[in-house]
């Protein structure tokens, strides 16, 4: 019998249930882990719940609030304020922004200026598309890049078929959708919240080295924008010279998308407004702190006030998101009377901040109740192993397994377990953190990959072959980029 969704929605229900009691009963991990073992027990709950998707992520993400108290392993004072915290703040923030930019169509003009500035050979036109939506998901989350770019990618392809056939237009029409996803997802890594993994990172990090300093924001830059330039450029060529080689005569008049641009007047005060909210909330956000760049250092703004260390990236993005609900607009013939009003609160996903959430509090527990601890004592046996090919194996494990699960409980799940492994092993944490925060964004063969692959299978231009092919390709090419950023960073 041929299984539907609801089956196998059923059959996870039911194991995560069955996982959590055979933890639970049959697990010993000694006396002074009754709690670490309790811990393992909601945390298999959870994972299998996440992965089949048996209930809706954010119910899942609440059981922690329930278990922990009522198993004595966190009280509800220690759990609660993990669902609220800086990092679910900076992505409330940004997500904000991102609103804004929609709501006044700030995004389609960012991309259709980029696309006029690369060209229209199918090529050029594919990395203008690459370039507007990998920049745009550096700022903003990659969902919500991906959500913004394919409707203008499938004005464009309608467009093209119409001039073309269908048939001729084929592979411009599929590299171009896997090159909206691949870019927003290539994009998303090169910034603290261009991803929710990056965002879980800072938060995995801070639970278990709350002595050590926050990574800041241009800290990360450092290591993420290199990483994501190569990956783009690479994943250009994969695209267009390799798997989906089009027509050299497929050249789209640039008439087509000077119309598209044309379409939305000039810019709006309302838009002018959002765009300078927008740079100055990147700039802020890149210099908060000391920026060290080897032989120049760039004082931080921060600096200015007498407590500095109080200030951080979520204060930046709370006080620009709330500017926007103060400012007005321009035109008293408009309907809305401020940029952002009551109703656009309802459009932050606000199940992603629960899912946020329960990846903290189940990060907590982890640590309260010594299982990190625990599980980095078993690893002892990876000392012998070189770093960097503890690394390899790492990328690897997270690339492949990231294809069918969501990256995000990944993230949650594997941070506090590789904490754990380079505390025990003498390691630094962050040369094997970093590179699975990376690894676990590269998955580009399955449409349950990433959110971006997610958003443009369901376009319904895709089949899973197509995905898979270029996929594969970069899987291997991504897992030996992270490698090699990771020993000229790290070794």
């Amino acid at each position: 019998m041929k299984l539907n969704l609801f089956h196998i929605k059923s059959i996870g229900f039911f194991l995560g249930i069955i996982l959590f009691l055979l933890v639970w009963l049959y697990t010993d991990f000694g006396v002074e882990f009754q709690n670490a073992k309790l811990v393992a027990a909601v945390g298999s709950l959870m994972a299998c719940w996440w992965v089949f998707e048996s209930v809706p992520l954010a119910v899942t993400s609440l059981i922690p609030l329930i278990l922990f108290p009522t198993l004595g392993v966190l009280s509800s004072s220690n759990t609660a304020p993990q669902y609220m915290n800086t990092t679910i703040f900076l992505f409330i923030g940004g997500f904000a922004i991102a609103i804004a930019m929609e709501k006044w169509n700030l995004h389609k003009r960012i991309a259709l200026s980029v696309i006029l500035f690369f060209g229209n050979s199918p090529s050029k036109i594919i990395l203008g598309f690459m370039a507007a939506a990998g920049f745009l998901s550096m700022w903003i989350s990659n969902t919500a890049a991906c959500l913004m770019i394919l409707p203008i990618g499938l004005s464009i392809i309608y467009k093209v078929e119409k001039e073309f056939g269908e048939a001729r237009s084929s592979n411009f029409s599929k590299a171009l959708m896997i090159a909206i996803a691949y870019s927003c997802t290539i994009g998303g890594i090169a910034t603290l919240i261009g991803t929710p993994p990056n965002l879980i990172f800072l938060r995995m990090y801070k639970i278990n080295f709350p002595e050590s300093p926050l990574m800041k924001f241009g800290e990360w830059m450092v290591f993420g924008v290199p990483l994501a330039i190569v990956m783009m450029i690479i994943a250009w060529i994969v695209l267009v010279k390799i798997v989906y080689r089009s027509d050299k005569n497929l050249v789209l008049d640039k008439k087509i998308i000077r119309e598209e641009k044309i379409r939305l007047g000039k810019m709006t005060r309302e838009e002018k407004v959002v765009t300078i909210v927008f740079v100055l909330t990147s700039l802020l956000w890149i210099f908060r702190s000391d920026l060290d760049l080897g032989s120049l250092r760039i004082p931080g703004w921060s600096n200015l006030f007498p407590l500095a260390a109080f200030i951080e990236d979520s204060t930046v993005a709370v006080a620009m998101a709330s500017l926007l609900f103060f400012i007005p607009c321009g035109s008293s013939q408009n309907k809305n009377m401020f940029i952002l009003e009551q109703k656009d609160i309802a459009k932050i996903p606000w199940d992603i901040v629960l899912l946020f959430g329960g990846g903290f509090a189940l990060a907590e527990g982890f640590v309260q109740s010594g299982l990190s601890k625990l599980i980095g004592q078993e690893f002892l046996v990876m000392k012998t192993i070189p770093p960097l090919a503890l690394v390899a194996i790492i990328c690897t494990v997270v690339v492949f397994s990231s294809e069918l699960t969501s990256n995000t409980a990944q993230t949650t799940i594997i941070l506090p377990v590789l904490a754990s492994l380079a505390m025990e092993i003498g390691l630094d944490p962050l040369m094997v953190m970093i590179p699975a925060t990376f690894s676990v964004s590269l998955a580009f063969m399955m449409p349950v990959g990433t959110p971006p692959n997610a958003i443009v299978f369901s376009s319904q231009r895709l089949q899973v072959w197509d995905m898979v092919k270029a996929g594969f390709i970069l899987n291997i090419i991504g897992i030996i980029a992270v490698i090699i950023f990771t020993k000229l960073y790290f070794l």
